[in-house]
């Protein structure tokens, strides 16, 4: 099993109220998890936002952390409630028929990855499920609440940026409007996990560097950005969806050729987000 959970990159001196996630980039697989699985490697490494990490590298250089997932999401879903579990995947757990995420295999223990690919053939056990959950999820969920309340008791405010990565073909549906399809899309749950100030912000920040960038549509944010967002306690929740094709190769899933010019493309908005949260003194000072 993953000797760690997640990393924790924190900055020589926290200057912003903003923290910076990937919690679905981690690619420390368990040997005895590959061995029972059905799936090759590079097919289990589908429902990766690979590479995630290594672009959000530079903010703690900006005054942010960073916390990136060390387990990989097939193994655990660190964006699922933690009792989003999956009778056809787990033994003894009551079907429900109300939640389209776990019927469709992607509940907190994920039954399959990218284009409905089963991961295992039979059940677990609940103790299993319970291992990942304790091991993975919990310290996981855990070190970013208290990265958002320390936000809050040095700030007045926390800002959380939940970033992943989005196949190509998730922007399908976009590609018969008018203009260049998204590239990258913020997600505030329709306006409840954060404020319009912040996501138009956000957005800014994205657009200033060229890039085509929608709201919502197709994703809007779930359990993270639903649990960390509360704009009324001070604590806001921004999911930043990115195309994957903009800096690998997904069917290979490798860095290609872009990816380099692509994070030096991204650095100069992370570092424009992290300025989001600091008071407007701070901020001229930084410039």
């Amino acid at each position: 099993m993953p000797v760690a959970a997640f990393r924790l990159t924190e900055p020589a001196r926290r200057t912003t109220a903003v923290v910076f996630a990937s919690p679905h980039s981690g690619r420390d697989y368990p040997a005895a998890f590959l061995g029972g699985s059905l799936l090759d490697l590079r097919q289990i490494r589908s429902s990766e936002d690979a590479f995630v990490d290594e672009l959000l590298a530079p903010v703690p250089g900006f005054g942010a952390p960073l916390l990136a997932a060390l387990m990989p999401r097939a193994w655990v879903d660190l964006n699922r409630a933690p009792d989003e579990l999956d009778p056809a995947l787990i033994e003894g757990v009551r079907s429900s028929a109300h939640n389209p995420r776990v019927l469709s295999g992607l509940g907190v223990i994920p039954r399959v990855v990218a284009a409905g690919r089963a991961i295992r053939s039979g059940k677990m056990p609940p103790s299993e499920a319970r291992h990942r959950l304790a091991t993975g999820w919990h310290p996981y969920h855990d070190r970013l609440r208290r990265l958002m309340d320390e936000s809050l008791s040095l700030f007045g405010r926390a800002i959380l940026i939940d970033v992943h990565s989005m196949p190509r073909e998730a922007m399908d549906a976009f590609a018969h409007r008018p203009g260049r399809r998204p590239e990258i899309v913020v997600g505030d749950r329709h306006g409840a996990s954060a404020s319009e100030g912040l996501v138009r912000a956000v957005e800014d920040a994205f657009r200033a560097a060229g890039f085509q960038v929608a709201r919502n549509a197709p994703f809007a944010g779930a359990y993270i950005a639903q649990t960390y967002g509360r704009p009324a306690l001070g604590q806001e929740a921004v999911q930043v969806e990115i195309d994957r094709s903009l800096y690998m190769d997904e069917a290979r899933v490798e860095r290609d050729a872009h990816f380099a010019p692509f994070a030096r493309r991204l650095t100069p908005v992370l570092e424009r987000i992290a300025g989001l949260g600091r008071a407007e003194g701070e901020r001229v000072a930084a410039e």
